[in-house]
């Protein structure tokens, strides 16, 4: 069974959407950065145009809760408590910092094979130019 859920809300500065996809008892999330306040049509559009472009963070580990049917209003003040809450999960913010750590991984590497080619390169020429001033004795 999935489920997913869109959380939308202001750091101070931007709007942000936390996209979290629970399937088979893990969590992947995924941070979208609106800019300006979004409205649902907007939110919607967004996710159905850009659905394949998403990057989640690799999938966490989450307790399973045994699924029983829930008085109306319980539910209703769970929800009135969610809608009132302004943050993220923390199984959402440890899968999004897990994907930023990853990013970084790849980054360094990418940069450390990036500067030893540069290197070889610059060895080679001033081999070259050592082989070019033998030559002119």
């Amino acid at each position: 069974m999935q489920k997913s859920r869109l959380t939308v809300y202001y750091n101070g500065a931007l709007w942000i959407g936390v996209y979290e996809r629970i399937a088979d008892g893990r969590l992947a999330a995924c941070k979208i950065t609106f800019g300006a306040e979004p409205k649902d049509y907007e939110v919607y559009c967004f996710l159905q145009q850009n659905w394949k472009n998403l990057r989640f963070s690799p999938s966490v580990d989450i307790e399973k809760k045994a699924e029983s049917r829930i008085n109306p209003k319980r539910m209703q003040r769970i929800v009135k408590k969610q809608l009132a809450s302004n943050g993220t999960g923390t199984k959402s913010q440890q899968a999004i910092k897990l994907q930023k750590e990853e990013n970084k991984v790849i980054h360094k590497k990418k940069s450390r094979m990036q500067k030893e080619d540069e290197k070889q390169r610059q060895f080679e020429r001033k081999q070259q130019k050592k082989k070019e001033k033998h030559r002119g004795r």
